[in-house]
C-alpha cells in the first residue's frame, strides 16, 4: 500500500486497515511458524504498512493537538497531570512535556509578535 492511499484515507478507514493489516500480518507469522510461507517479503510488507498507516494517524493526532486553543490545551494539562502516577506515567510524562511545549511556543511566538 502507498503512502498516498493511506493519506487519503479517512480516520475510519485508517482504523480498519490497521486492523485488516495487523490480523494479515498474525496469520502470515502463524503461517511462517508452521509451514513455508509462498512470499516471505508479505511479512515485511505488512509490518511496513502497519508502521505507514500508524505514522498517518499520529500525524493527524499531531496536527488536532496544535490546531486546539489555548485553554483547552491548558485544561489537558491538567488532566495529564493526574496520571503521572502509576502505570502509564512514562507515556503521561511526554504528552505532558509534548502540551508544555506546544504552549510555551506560543506564548513566545505571541510575545515577539508584538
Amino acid at each position: 500500500m502507498k503512502i498516498d492511499e493511506i493519506t487519503g484515507m479517512s480516520d475510519e478507514q485508517l482504523g480498519l486497515t490497521l486492523k485488516d493489516t495487523e490480523k494479515t500480518l498474525f496469520q502470515l507469522r502463524f503461517q511462517s511458524a508452521t509451514d513455508r510461507l509462498e512470499t516471505p517479503s508479505e511479512i515485511r510488507k505488512a509490518k511496513r504498512d502497519i508502521a505507514r498507516i500508524k505514522m498517518v494517524q499520529r500525524q493527524r493526532q499531531l496536527t488536532k493537538l496544535a490546531a486546539l486553543p489555548d485553554a483547552d490545551l491548558r485544561k489537558q494539562l491538567d488532566e495529564i497531570a493526574t496520571k503521572t502516577e502509576g502505570p502509564g506515567k512514562r507515556r503521561a510524562k511526554r504528552a505532558q512535556v509534548r502540551v508544555e511545549t506546544l504552549l510555551a511556543n506560543r506564548t513566545t511566538k505571541k510575545g515577539s509578535g508584538k
